[in-house]
């Protein structure tokens, strides 16, 4: 999958709350996916902290992109288990995604995701989730 079709993908297949974010796929190949989205009022709260709902949603998308392109193909995944781990405030300018498929099976796939600060470069969250493919 191009980056191109993966951003096509995005206005398209995700709800609008997704769209909002205003996510951009900034690679996608190999298994994997960078997405990331900029730190805004709507989804700060006090301090500029980004909430943990955006924080995994961006974690879920990045990885269901990792997923797509695992599979060589926008084909339809389903997140059966999300695990985020928040481990610093997230601030700055944008949050960064970096997700990878680690494992394939046949019906299952397995993707972890990390999450960074920009411009900063730190890490603020990981997470881990699982994905059925029908």
């Amino acid at each position: 999958m191009q980056k191109d079709a993966a951003q096509a993908m995005l206005a398209t297949g995700f709800a609008p709350w997704v769209q909002a974010l205003d996510i951009t796929v900034d690679a996608i190949g190999d298994e994997r996916a960078t997405l990331s989205i900029p730190i805004t009022d709507e989804i700060a709260r006090m301090g500029g902290i980004v909430c943990g709902q955006a924080q995994a949603t961006l974690a879920d998308t990045s990885m269901v992109f990792a997923c797509f392109a695992a599979l060589g193909g926008p084909y339809p995944v389903a997140t059966t288990n999300l695990d985020t781990q928040f481990m610093r405030p997230g601030t700055g300018t944008r949050l960064r995604c970096e997700a990878q498929v680690v494992r394939r099976g046949k019906a299952l796939l397995f993707a972890r995701a990390d999450l960074f600060a920009e411009p900063e470069n730190k890490l603020i969250a990981s997470a881990t989730a699982t994905f059925f493919q029908p």
